[in-house]
């Protein structure tokens, strides 16, 4: 049973959290979230959100892909990984039955961790524990800036994990989220 586990009956407790995120790519910033969150919690699990969109250029690799990703970076880094629990959830499109989603689609928790506003705030009315995530230099762990510097042919390896950089190169994902970014309108 996990430290802070309790038992009721027969039933177990565990002290699981909750991190959603896109990772779109997964960077260095998501993994320092997830460790600084593994030091509250016995057990987290990693929603990987908007599961149902890939192939833009907002969202160019597919739930499968962020997977791998998360599942290379948690291992690269010696994470205990009976710990942690990774789902996909699919949009809802509406906030009022976004949360019971999640619920639907993971484990029971106790804890959210976020500092997205309105994941924040869905939470919080449904009753749960929501804790900020400190940042790991925002201005530059964000995956908007990986994929601007790949459309770039700038280094943007540095941002994430090696495994992922190395996955990505595996799937050719920068050429896609080149292409992606591409558009045929004028003007």
């Amino acid at each position: 049973m996990p430290p802070s586990a309790t038992k009721t009956g027969n039933i177990i407790v565990v002290n699981r959290g909750l991190y959603v995120g896109r990772f779109q790519p997964f960077h260095r910033g998501h993994l320092c979230a997830i460790q600084n969150s593994l030091q509250t919690v016995d057990e987290l699990i990693i929603v990987i959100g908007s599961a149902q969109y890939s192939h833009n250029s907002r969202n160019p690799f597919t739930a499968g892909e962020r997977l791998v990703m998360i599942q290379h970076a948690v291992t690269e880094a010696n994470l205990d990984e009976n710990k942690l629990w990774i789902v996909p959830v699919p949009d809802v499109h509406l906030h009022m039955l976004w949360v019971s989603a999640v619920e639907g689609y993971t484990p029971k928790f106790n804890t959210v961790f976020t500092n997205e506003p309105l994941t924040r705030r869905l939470f919080m009315e449904a009753g749960y524990h929501v804790i900020d995530i400190p940042f790991f230099d925002r201005k530059v762990y964000m995956s908007t800036i990986v994929r601007e510097k790949m459309i770039r042919d700038d280094n943007w390896k540095e941002f994430v994990p090696p495994s992922v950089a190395t996955f990505i190169e595996e799937i050719d994902g920068v050429n896609r989220v080149k292409a992606l970014a591409l558009t045929d309108k004028i003007g």
